[in-house]
């Protein structure tokens, strides 16, 4: 049996042994019954795409039969049949190893996203402009929602720094990996011979907090306004509105200034800290996980890179997953998935041990 196949069935397995507790009349009234039928709910996914899998696969076992007939017809509509097949089942394979993925605690979670330019200069912050765009586009194609936070614009037109909340249907669940080093190679607008420049983009992905996730003591806070700076309309420039937030015990500093209204970017700024600290909170009790928001972006130089973007070739390479892709525009574009769903996989089995993690050739 292969091992997709067994982790179908402890799947299945697991399913059967849920739904007879729901079944049992004394479990009905138990505080865990509502956790177990959302537990229940979340394999249903698994367990449909395990149904079609095993259903292709007779599908194909019986077609390969065919091959064996004497009519040269059957044996050429076998064939075209199993050209068929084969993507098809491949597509669901790929599928069904996302969705045994572990559960992470936070998959449900809204996110607080934060690109910032590194290394590069102009180029960066170009680049972190198309690096935001990347994941509105893909937000955009999943109907979630994009609430732009803070932004400080470059003199080019790029980004020095976007701080956004993205909500909707398991968020942090897909773009939880993303966090790192986002490295570019291509030939900036300004390079006059045509060389190939290489910048880099740190990104950081919090799960966004709740008030009860994380108690906040007012006085632990200093709460500074002033007039905003930077491009912006009348009310902008000639109104203190600006908030600059400082969390004492951390030394976290957070500040909004995007917004006309000095309450709108107070609420704006806590709802930032909130998922710095639960995400603080999150890396001091399980440091495995790697969630401190340093440690996912580094120092923003060039060789700590998690992924990089190469203009020349049309080429995206994930150098923890061992993914290349050569379809760059659409990536840019906002067609994540084929990637998102090849890290997750590739990381997951690194985890489990299942895979040894991969060699980062240079590329």
């Amino acid at each position: 049996m292969s091992e997709l196949l067994r982790r179908i069935e402890e799947s299945e397995g697991r399913a059967r042994a849920l739904e007879e507790r729901l079944a049992d009349p004394d479990f009905a009234g138990k505080g865990e019954f509502a956790e177990t039928a959302k537990e229940l709910g979340r394999l249903r996914p698994l367990l449909d795409a395990g149904a079609r899998y095993r259903k292709l696969l007779s599908d194909l076992a019986g077609v390969r039969a065919m091959l064996e007939e004497a009519d040269e017809d059957l044996r050429k509509e076998a064939r075209e049949e199993i050209a068929r097949l084969d993507p098809e089942i491949e597509k669901v394979a790929r599928e069904l190893r996302v969705l045994l993925v572990p559960r992470d605690p936070n998959d449900d979670r809204n996110v607080i996203l934060e690109i910032r330019a590194g290394t590069g200069g102009e180029e960066a912050s170009l680049f972190a402009g198309d690096l935001f765009r990347m994941y509105t586009r893909y937000a955009e194609g999943r109907r979630w929602k994009v609430e732009l936070l803070s932004m400080s614009e470059s003199s080019s037109g790029g980004v020095k720094e976007v701080v956004a909340s993205i909500a909707g249907d398991r968020v942090f669940s897909r773009l939880k990996h993303e966090r790192g080093v986002h490295r570019v190679q291509r030939v900036p607008t300004t390079e006059s011979q045509g060389r190939i420049h290489t910048s880099t983009v740190t990104v950081a992905v919090m799960p966004e907090a709740d008030e009860v996730d994380v108690q906040i003591d007012p006085k632990e806070l200093r709460i500074d306004v002033m007039r905003a700076g930077g491009p912006g309309g009348q009310s902008v420039n000639t109104t203190d509105s600006a908030v600059r937030i400082t969390h004492l015990p951390s030394g976290l500093v957070v500040q909004c200034q995007d917004e006309k209204s000095q309450l709108k970017n107070k609420n704006k700024a806590m709802k930032i800290l909130r998922a710095r600290l639960l995400e603080q909170e999150q890396a001091r009790a399980a440091a495995e996980r790697a969630a401190d928001r340093r440690s996912q972006v580094g120092t923003g130089d060039r060789a700590e890179r998690i992924r990089t973007y190469n203009f020349a070739q049309s080429r995206v390479t994930d150098h923890r997953a061992g993914v290349t892709l050569h379809k760059l525009p659409a990536v840019l574009d906002g067609d994540l998935d084929e990637l998102l769903d090849g890290v997750h996989v590739a990381l997951a089995e690194i985890v489990e041990g299942r895979a040894a993690p991969r060699a980062e050739a240079e590329q």
